[in-house]
């Protein structure tokens, strides 16, 4: 159960996408909430228009026509990619629809599609839907040859994730009319399964981040120019003396340092340590800092002694916030004095904005 976002916040979590936002001036007042309730939400439906090209596709939604009054959705996304907002509020957009779907949506129990719908509006069993989910018209024929242009399908994706991040929602909140109403077929042209998957693919990333693909990483491989000696009984970071490449430029000249925020991470350290005598352990954390200040640890990895040379690979990832950077550490609780004979890191690092 969720209630309905304000004006200003649907706006900031748009734009927050990278959606392009065109509010119709009077969106922010249009509404039917006058004839029923508005809440709470569930979810975000997606609708084509059946328009051709003549039409004010915007100036219908916003107003309606003569059988239907306006608005008739939250907003319209038109053929270049525009989000206009059209209504705020209760919208004649869904109509009546089937409980069973409903529930599934709120659960977000459904494997690849809801529920078969058995109702529609003005059926005996039919559950309002004007009231439980936000609208987007999509400008479209909706005769299934009409096509969506890539930069109007990632608006779709941009908008309804906008929608479902700000209530904290998954990818199975996003239905098409078709799934909810038994009369209706809309849209058509593409399949809600696919649909929701690309929601899910936003959703996993940043604010923002999404267009269909992952931005390129940056690549780093550091190591340590020659065998240091390690202490017992005291963390150690390990300073990497040597630098292959820093594409991010995050690691300073024989820093330990290999990555700073906002980004995330992924790859490994490969450790070699001589003279760690059999049974005894060497431990490897990653450590997170705000300049030299120590702030958090992450889970520990252990390196057993085997009496000669002992070697592990330790996984590198993670998510680094705003002003902090990451370092690996190292604890030796041997009784004697152990050699780290090589380090080598390797890691992918996405920056964020």
């Amino acid at each position: 159960m969720a209630t309905p976002l304000t004006a200003a916040r649907l706006v900031a979590a748009l734009k927050a996408e990278g959606c392009a936002v065109h509010e119709v001036g009077g969106w922010r007042t249009n509404n039917r909430n006058h004839k029923g309730p508005w809440g709470p939400v569930h979810g975000v439906m997606i609708h084509h228009t059946v328009t051709g090209p003549s039409t004010d596709v915007v100036e219908l939604i916003y107003h309606g026509h003569s059988a239907l009054p306006g608005p008739l959705a939250t907003g319209c996304i038109t053929k270049d990619g525009v989000v206009h907002l059209t209504g705020n509020g209760r919208a004649n957009h869904a109509g009546g629809g089937d409980g069973d779907v409903l529930n599934a949506v709120i659960g977000e129990s459904y494997g690849t599609y809801p529920p078969a719908t058995h109702e529609h509006d003005g059926s005996a069993g039919a559950v309002d839907g004007n009231a439980r989910f936000y609208g987007w018209e999509c400008e479209n024929k909706g005769d299934g040859q009409d096509p969506w242009p890539r930069e109007q399908y990632l608006a779709m994706v941009k908008a309804t994730v906008a929608i479902c991040r700000a209530h904290g929602w998954g990818h199975k909140s996003a239905i098409g009319h078709l799934e909810w109403s038994d009369w209706k077929v809309d849209p058509r042209g593409f399949d809600m399964a696919d649909f929701r998957r690309d929601v899910a693919d936003a959703l996993a990333l940043p604010a923002g981040r999404w267009e269909g693909e992952d931005p390129m990483p940056h690549y780093v491989n550091l190591g340590v120019a020659g065998e240091y000696e390690l202490a017992p009984g005291a963390w150690d970071s390990v300073e990497f003396t040597t630098e292959w490449t820093d594409e991010t430029g995050h690691h300073a000249t024989g820093g330990s340092v290999f990555a700073r925020g906002p980004s995330r991470f992924s790859g490994t350290l490969s450790l070699q340590i001589d003279g760690l005598p059999a049974g005894a352990v060497v431990q490897a954390r990653m450590s997170e800092y705000e300049g030299d200040e120590h702030r958090a640890d992450h889970p520990i990895h252990e390196i057993a002694g085997t009496g000669g040379g002992s070697f592990v690979v330790v996984p590198l990832t993670k998510r680094l916030a705003s002003g902090r950077s990451m370092r690996v550490r190292l604890l030796s609780q041997a009784a004697v004095p152990v050699t780290v004979a090589n380090a080598v890191l390797t890691v992918l690092v996405w920056t964020e904005a």
